[in-house]
């Protein structure tokens, strides 16, 4: 037996997301989606939001533009450009733990995921940030990535895992996914591993620095 949280990046996706969340409702699963804030401008985008949020899933924060790495960014609005106008569009859609996901360009759990002027926006505005340590790649494999991801999942006790909502192909095979996790001994839950939150409701709960860039400190 072990744990897993799934998580959906990148989305809403009106081709995608419905059959999703159909999926997760057919089985009584409850998830987190990590929106992109640019996407909540269209009206059918931000009504697939909505139903998620309806159904019981968290709508978390994943920037506004998914562009750059925020440890990459030299710009000293940043976070309110990327965080803060998501955290906007999201609206009465949001977790009151006010969840925020970086990403790292592909996964990587490294210093491109955050920088000092990001890291006081979050404690200072009570996000809760949310990493992971399981990622199987759907994007990059939409047809290989299950075997990976059940992989991920039996080398620990549990598993909070990366999948995209996104139009690659990839969640066509969710469902078989969903079953053979089930028959490995998965037990779904909504809730994070503890050591995958490390900023709780703005307060700095485990060590950062390895997610932190010192970029700058140059400009």
């Amino acid at each position: 037996m072990y744990d897993l949280t799934l998580t959906f990046d990148n989305g809403p996706d009106p081709d995608v997301t419905p059959r999703v969340l159909d999926i997760l409702a057919e089985r009584g699963i409850k998830t987190t989606f990590f929106v992109i804030g640019e996407k909540l401008a269209d009206p059918e985008r931000r009504k697939l939001a909505e139903r998620a949020h309806g159904e019981g899933h968290w709508i978390g924060n994943h920037t506004f533009t998914h562009s750059i790495p925020l440890g990459e960014q030299t710009g000293r609005d940043t976070a309110e450009r990327e965080i803060g106008r998501t955290q906007e569009a999201i609206g009465d859609l949001a977790h009151p733990n006010r969840w925020f996901r970086p990403f790292g360009g592909g996964g990587n759990l490294d210093q491109r995921l955050l920088k000092p002027s990001v890291v006081d926006h979050l404690t200072r505005n009570k996000h809760s940030c949310v990493l992971w340590n399981s990622i199987p790649r759907d994007w990059a494999d939409p047809d290989g990535w299950t075997a990976r991801a059940l992989d991920q999942c039996s080398g620990q006790n549990w598993t909070l895992m990366v999948l995209h909502d996104l139009p690659t192909g990839a969640m066509a095979h969710l469902d078989r996914f969903l079953d053979r996790a089930e028959a490995a001994g998965a037990r779904f839950r909504q809730d994070f591993p503890p050591p995958c939150v490390p900023i709780r409701n703005g307060e700095i709960a485990l060590p950062i620095n390895d997610y932190v860039s010192s970029i700058e400190e140059s400009v």
